[in-house]
């Protein structure tokens, strides 16, 4: 199989001052990509800035023989992502990649979570995917080319005790991507969607040491240079990662059930079928999930 190289490709990696950003960006630089390395710079709880963490990304990747700018902006603005897409458009002169890997986290159980600690989680990791991308997508259209990799967690897909600001945004990024890569598909946009598990500033707090070592960000950047290369031609999809795991993540549907009579109790007679999911599948779009419930409907 040939290498895969990104040589005259250009990509802008968020959150990339350490953890899996610094490992993404290193990646996509020592096979030829022109990257922007942008961090803002803070604490993992979102305070904060400074130059130090993009700087010394920038440093290593030139060290290497690379090419790399950095980007000091936050994605919690359309400004701020508008800044960071201008920078590489004029250190670069185009755009190609788009890895939106920013993100902070606020833990704290519901009852206990102010509306600031909500807004901010939210802000950061669904709004900031989407303003990047947004600030991206006119000239991923214009080249009618593109890849876009965006960050989940298994906490959005299945939940996590004291993450429910968290858990929200993540999903919310999952169903951004999908429909994006519906919008993208007729430009060559492909775009997906990743569900990491890494060391990092946010899992040290939460994981021990001797499982930590065996995660390194390192294990999980060779899947989003794949999804970032022009060899993939998936797109919607969403991938759990981490120690060298990979595998797909899909929602699913059961093949359910038509209720003759409408009422609460007859919901409870057919509850095991509806559970059901030895013949669950998942969908590629919304309409199609919908023709399943008209296929019932109609009879």
């Amino acid at each position: 199989m040939a290498d895969i190289r990104f040589d005259n490709r250009v990509a802008i990696v968020t959150g990339a001052g350490g953890g899996l950003g610094r490992s993404h960006a290193l990646l996509l630089a020592s096979r030829g990509a022109k990257v922007v390395v942008n961090d803002l710079g803070g604490s993992f709880d979102g305070t904060g800035s400074g130059h130090n963490m993009a700087d010394k990304v920038v440093d290593e990747i030139k060290a290497a023989g690379g090419e790399a700018v950095a980007s000091y902006d936050g994605v919690d603005t359309y400004e701020g992502a508008e800044k960071i897409v201008a920078k590489a458009k004029e250190a670069f002169g185009k755009l190609d990649i788009v890895i939106n890997n920013a993100g902070i986290l606020r833990d704290v159980s519901f009852v206990k979570m102010t509306l600031e600690d909500w807004d901010k989680v939210l802000k950061v990791h669904l709004t900031g995917t989407m303003n990047v991308t947004k600030a991206a997508w006119g000239l991923l259209r214009d080249n009618k080319y593109g890849r876009v990799v965006n960050t989940t967690s298994a906490a959005g897909l299945y939940g996590n005790f004291g993450q429910a600001n968290y858990s929200a945004a993540k999903l919310g990024i999952v169903g951004l991507g999908n429909t994006l890569a519906l919008e993208g598909a007729k430009y060559d946009i492909k775009v997906n969607t990743i569900a990491p598990i890494a060391k990092s500033r946010m899992t040290e707090t939460v994981m021990p040491p001797n499982v930590l070592e065996k995660l390194l960000p390192e294990y999980v950047s060779p899947l989003v240079g794949y999804l970032s290369s022009d060899q993939c031609g998936s797109t919607g999809e969403v991938y759990a990662v981490g120690g060298g795991y990979i595998s797909r993540v899909a929602i699913v549907e059961a093949a359910g059930v038509s209720l003759k009579q409408h009422g609460p109790e007859d919901v409870a007679s057919a509850w095991e079928k509806i559970n059901d999911l030895s013949e669950a599948k998942p969908f590629e779009n919304a309409m199609l999930a919908a023709g399943q419930a008209m296929q019932h409907v109609m009879g």
